[in-house]
């Protein structure tokens, strides 16, 4: 039996989860009741503050124990991102939350200012939390403009201390056993189970390294922790990525360096009113944009897979949660750069929250935000790279678009101006459609070679 325990007090009333909720009541003639269903709050509150109680009592699941490949799977691990103070609806949060749920207890977190930044780190009060051994992701922001670099230096300065712990226990080998220093050493920790039978091997480290009068043993009691793989995540929204912060993401994607970045793509600079970014569509209405932006969204993407060597995708979990999922995944998987575009409705694109992963569909189903995939892991074992995870589009760019207040204020108020840019939306959608066609056709030589 399957129950969902649901935090009555938290509830934003934004009603995504049942939306979303697939299941419904097989002896509901009118087929609207669903496994779960909004209702009013007074009567069920006492109750449900009696129920929560209870269902912190139950034992959390064992990580190593649950196949979370799947999304189904994956809502079994223990989010470490709960209860923010982000708009009723808001698009950002459901990455945010997957991200803590696939690599929480070893996350280490760079986040740029912003909407993120301040739902975040709205301190005294912080989302972010720990599982009950005191593990979870590690979180600080810098400057709007060098979070970038600001991550990178989290990359490096993990990097040191793991050879800080790695030189110290080799210096020690002489007094632990040798079999157990080179499995501490060479520990594949490419996938989730391998890091938690590392960690098992650090805390029996621990206990051997607290029993010994040695100096040196209290040095390596320092940095033994660093032997457990850290993930590192730069964070920000599309003011940041493709903005104010572009020069050093571009710098921190050409370092080479394991760093992973998620962009919180909602097409404006949201968290101070919806300025226009780089990343707004042509047509828009926006802040600096009133009659609409008459020039395109830059496509990131493409930007990044120049290099040859960065992991790219481009994602949206209201129209394929799985692909989001499995592009999480990959991105962490791949020892090297990786940027994640993740589609984020916001408040500021004027649609009914309650709908916003039907929108993140729509923009999907029309061509405008094709899901793809790019792994530099697949050019070296001699496979294609490129992988367009989007069905051909079924609709207009215009179907979409025209759901949202953000294009059909310029409808109302410059008609023959908004047709001309719908046009060149239209247009610029399906280039970009034969274009990411194209290259999922390409044999792995056709694309620049890694180093």
């Amino acid at each position: 039996r399957y129950t969902l325990e649901i935090y009555q007090e938290d509830c934003t009333g934004c009603e995504m989860c049942v939306h979303a909720c697939p299941a419904f009541d097989p002896d509901d003639e009118s087929k609207t009741r669903k496994a779960i269903n909004m209702t009013d709050k007074a009567p069920i509150l006492e109750q449900g503050r009696k129920d929560v109680k209870f269902f912190e009592s139950l034992p959390v699941n064992d990580r190593a124990t649950i196949d979370y490949s799947s999304v189904r799977g994956a809502q079994f691990l223990e989010p470490l991102f709960e209860f923010s103070g982000a708009c009723s609806g808001c698009g950002e949060t459901p990455y945010v939350r997957l991200l803590t749920q696939l690599f929480g207890p070893r996350l280490l977190v760079a986040n740029a200012t912003g909407c993120s930044s301040i739902y975040g780190g709205n301190l005294p009060a912080t989302p972010w939390t720990v599982n009950k051994d005191g593990r979870g992701p590690a979180w600080s922001n810098s400057l709007f403009e060098d979070n970038a670099e600001f991550g990178l230096g989290m990359r490096i300065a993990a990097d040191h201390h793991t050879n800080m712990a790695k030189q110290a226990i080799l210096a020690m080998r002489d007094q632990l056993d040798a079999r157990f220093v080179d499995e501490l050493i060479n520990a594949d920790q490419s996938i989730g189970y391998g890091v938690t039978q590392q960690r098992e091997r650090v805390e029996k480290l621990k206990l051997v390294l607290e029993g010994m009068d040695d100096p040196r043993a209290k040095n390596l009691l320092t940095v033994v922790s660093h032997l457990v793989r850290r993930s590192v995540w730069l964070i920000g929204g599309d003011g940041w990525a493709y903005d104010i912060g572009s020069s050093g993401l571009d710098h921190a994607l050409a370092s080479g360096r394991n760093i992973n970045v998620l962009v919180l793509d909602t097409e404006v600079y949201s968290n101070t009113g919806g300025q226009a970014s780089k990343s707004t569509p042509i047509g828009a209405v926006a802040k600096f944009a009133s009659a609409g932006k008459p020039v395109g969204k830059k496509d990131l993407a493409l930007q990044a897979i120049s290099y040859g060597n960065v992991y790219v995708a481009r994602v949206a979990m209201g129209a394929n949660p799985q692909q989001t999922l499995l592009a999480m995944r990959e991105a962490e998987d791949y020892p090297g750069p990786s940027i994640i575009l993740a589609y984020s409705h916001c408040i500021a694109h004027g649609i009914d929250m309650t709908q916003g992963l039907h929108q993140q569909d729509m923009a999907v189903a029309s061509g405008y935000w094709p899901l793809i995939r790019y792994n530099p892991m697949l050019r070296q074992a001699g496979k294609r790279p490129f992988v367009l995870d989007s069905p051909t589009p079924s609709i207009k760019v215009r179907d979409y678009a025209y759901t949202e207040m953000r294009y059909k204020l310029l409808q109302k108020s410059h008609p023959e101006e908004a047709e001309r840019l719908m046009q060149l939306a239209q247009e610029s959608a399906d280039l970009r459609w034969a274009t990411y066609e194209h290259m999922a056709e390409q044999d792995p030589s056709e694309f620049q070679p890694m180093k």
